[in-house]
């Protein structure tokens, strides 16, 4: 007569259900945190402008809720104060100059970055 051995499986399942549902929230809420973090950082952001002919060519912060910025206008740059409570007209520029098409052309795109950043941390 055979007598045969059970050998009892190990569970795949560790801990409990909760336990690995409230992990993988708690990974995918790090990784579209991280990935927010990083477009932030390398500049994919972008900015929005409400107005046709009217864009921020540049900003800075000079106090805690004081900025001055310019903006592109159609035929001039304004140079602004910007506070809580007023916008002020600091100086008036004479309008940018002109880009070359070749210039634009040779700004990268958001594909060929993210590719290029792969191909260098050994992925394809």
């Amino acid at each position: 007569m055979k007598t045969q051995a059970t050998v009892a499986q190990p569970s795949a399942v560790h801990g409990s259900p909760l336990l690995q549902v409230s992990g993988a929230l708690f990974g995918i809420i790090a990784m579209i945190l991280a990935v927010a973090w990083l477009a932030k950082r390398f500049g994919f952001g972008g900015r929005v402008a409400s107005a046709k002919g009217l864009k921020i060519s540049a900003s800075t912060t000079v106090g805690p809720r004081e900025r001055v910025i310019v903006v592109d206008v159609d035929d001039a740059r304004l140079v602004l104060g910007v506070t809580a409570s007023h916008i002020n007209l600091l100086h008036t520029l004479p309008p940018a100059p002109a880009v070359p098409e070749e210039a634009k052309a040779n700004t990268p795109d958001f594909q060929s970055v993210l590719k290029n950043l792969l191909k260098r941390s050994g992925r394809s």
